[in-house]
Order: C-alpha cells, then structure tokens, then sequence
C-alpha cells in the first residue's frame, strides 16, 4: 500500500488474529487511499466477523469508511452476548466441529453441520439462504462476503467450543429434543412402534424411548447417559434451559 497513513489500535482479544508486526497495542499503517476501513482490518488478519464498533478519532464509524490520513481506528470486539437480529437463531458449523454440532444438538439448539468438506463458496452460500450463523475456525471462510453472519470458533477443545458460542450467543436450550445425528426433532415413541429398530438385549432393558421425526434414528437412556447428561447439566446450569426430562442417547 502507498497512501494515507493511520494509527491501528486493536483490542487485545482481537490481536491473537494479527499478522505479528501488528499484535502491539497501536501501530502505523499506510493504507491505499481507496479500501473501505472493514477492508483494511480485513487486510491485517482480523474477520469482521470478531469486530464490534469501530471507533475513529473517538466516533464510531462503519466499515465502509475509507481511512484518511492522521486518523487514529480503534477497533473493539464483538459485545456478548452477541445479537443477531432478523431471523430465528441458527448455526451452520463445518467439516471440522462435528462433535461441537452434536453437543448443540444435544442441548435442542438448530446446529446443522456438513459431515464432508463441500468448500467455502458452498458454505457460505447455505449460510446465506438458510440465514444460519456460520461457525468455523477457517479465518479465510469467515471473511466471505456473501456469510448471513459467522463466528470464529476459538478453542479446539470440544467442550471449551460449546461454552464460547453458548456465552456468546446464548441460544434458548431445549435439552433432548434433536437427533444428534441429522438435526430433526425427537418425538415420544411408543416400544411396540420402534420394537424392529432395537436389539434384543435393548428390547428386554428399556422402555422409554424417541425417535427422531426426520432419520428414524431411535434414542433411549444407555451406556452413555452419564457422560451426555453431565454435559447437559453442566450447560442449563451455566446458561439457562429447560431442565431435561428425559435422557436419550443414540441407538447403537
């Protein structure tokens, strides 16, 4: 770049996306004259996606500003909860958050998720037309224009990566109510009307069951209880739910 020159300061939850010459508190950038400010936060790591207001010589302004020479950018984070207006809360993650998806799932949140790597400009698009959140860790991905909206994913721990969207969101939960599998609904399912689905020893064990509205997929209290009501549990305690009335895993 060969123009204006501004002074960047970006918030320290925000540096961590950085190319590294700009991680310090403030540094000099010689901007083009011609790209938009979203552009140039753009240029130096950071998805728009993670921004919240930016703040130019102490006023706040969009990111279709264009830079002039002398300004100083302050650019804050994402305020959490973060509000996404102008559709019912729902989330698309990708080939890389499976097991963050079924824990979603399994709180009775909308998570859909493509088990296979279908590319950006695909991902992007279904965001776009189902007017679902993205959730990914892929930086370049989150900086797609045509995203409905989108979220960097910041750990890799499974269970760090449940907490950070439920903080920063905070989805209503209906623990128990989805496939972990495909998304659909649970309903209750009488034992005679899924008795062909079960093995024997599961027949003669258990006696309440559901099955998803969707793929069929039959769940009833199992080996795995324990584990996924903790989960559970661990998540309605920290942020809110209805509490679980009925403790389904997957059918082997």
């Amino acid at each position: 770049m060969n123009g204006p020159e501004i002074h960047l300061s970006l918030a320290p939850e925000l540096r961590f996306f950085a190319v590294p010459e700009r991680r310090r508190a403030g540094t000099a950038l010689v901007t083009d004259g011609a790209s938009t400010l979203g552009h140039v936060i753009e240029s130096v790591g950071v998805p728009l996606t993670e921004v919240g207001a930016l703040l130019v010589d102490g006023r706040e302004t969009p990111v279709s500003h264009v830079p002039r020479a002398g300004e100083t950018v302050e650019v804050r984070p994402v305020v959490r909860p973060q509000r996404v207006p102008g559709a019912p809360l729902r989330f698309l993650l990708d080939v890389h958050l499976g097991t963050l998806a079924r824990r979603l799932r399994l709180l009775g949140v909308d998570a859909a998720y493509e088990s296979e790597d279908i590319g950006d400009p695909a991902l992007a698009a279904l965001s776009a037309s189902q007017r679902r959140v993205m959730l990914s860790r892929d930086r370049g991905l989150l900086r797609r224009r045509e995203l409905w909206a989108g979220a960097y994913v910041y750990s890799d721990r499974p269970h760090e990566q449940l907490r950070d969207v439920l903080g920063r969101f905070t989805p209503p939960l209906a623990p128990w109510t989805r496939c972990t599998a495909c998304n659909g609904p649970l309903e209750d399912a009488d034992k005679e009307a899924v008795r062909e689905q079960l093995e024997h020893g599961t027949r003669r064990t258990y006696d309440v069951f559901a099955r998803c509205t969707a793929c069929e997929r039959v769940y009833w209290r199992g080996a795995h209880h324990a584990r996924l009501e903790a989960i559970v549990a661990g998540a309605v305690e920290e942020f809110g739910g209805a509490a679980p009335a009925l403790s389904e895993v997957p059918a082997p």
